[in-house]
């Protein structure tokens, strides 16, 4: 219970505005007679824009309780958007599809690049000929500049949120805590939950080479959601890369 509420208090905050980048994304770089598969799909947000949008769309998320948020939010779909419960590393009880996608810095929650190697090679093997991988990361100017420091603060009457972030073990790392207070009235006073994310990234060559290593034919990185170059200051990368 208390995941699902950690769950539902960050779909909240979440800026929404991130998901009508993200669906133009797609909807830039994808048919609508193209299977989706969404890794890392959270509360399904991005699957229930699409869906509305008309796309073939299907969600995978390692935490029960962000996909009990989804099926709340998707389960009214007139388009059939199923969800499974997965993990990112070990695809192999998935059909094909021709996209996959992967966003909001996900793949920076592995530990190590072995991990991310692996999840990778699964997403090449659970793509169609000529399949594509959508995916995006946050640069190390967005760790090593951006991040240390960053603090956040949230309140309403009901509850509170609270965002610091540090430098982390690693290179090009990061840790965020959150706590959260919700208000309960049985005891008229707030209860208190709090957890610790861990990011991660490398360089963007790191990333090309590994995409590479696995059998992607063709890479292409962008910032601001396709639309521009990629530059020093870029927080975020956005990748498109080709099975074939």
């Amino acid at each position: 219970m208390i995941y699902q509420k950690f769950a539902k208090f960050y779909d909240e905050l979440f800026d929404e505005t991130m998901y009508d980048k993200w669906l133009s994304y797609v909807k830039d770089n994808v048919t609508k007679d193209e299977s989706i598969m969404d890794m890392a799909c959270g509360t399904g947000r991005l699957l229930s824009f699409l869906s509305d949008e008309g796309y073939q769309v299907s969600g995978m998320d390692l935490s029960d309780d962000m996909l009990t948020l989804a099926d709340e939010r998707l389960r009214d779909k007139e388009n059939k958007v199923e969800l499974i419960q997965g993990d990112m590393t070990d695809l192999s009880d998935l059909p094909n599809f021709n996209v996959i996608t992967c966003f909001d810095d996900s793949l920076c929650y592995l530990p190590d690049l072995e991990t991310l190697q692996t999840t990778f090679e699964n997403v090449l093997n659970h793509l169609s000929d000529n399949g594509t991988f959508l995916f995006d990361v946050i640069t190390p100017y967005q760790t090593d500049v951006v991040y240390p420091g960053y603090m956040y603060n949230y309140h309403d009457d009901e509850n509170a949120f609270q965002w610091q972030s540090y430098i982390g073990e690693f290179d090009h790392s990061v840790e965020h805590d959150l706590v959260f207070f919700t208000y309960n009235e049985d005891i008229d006073a707030y209860d208190q939950f709090s957890e610790t994310h861990f990011e991660r990234t490398y360089e963007l060559q790191t990333y090309l080479d590994l995409l590479k290593k696995v059998g992607f034919s063709s890479i292409e990185v962008s910032a601001n959601f396709g639309h521009n170059e990629i530059s020093e200051d870029t927080t975020r990368w956005f990748f498109k890369c080709k099975k074939g």
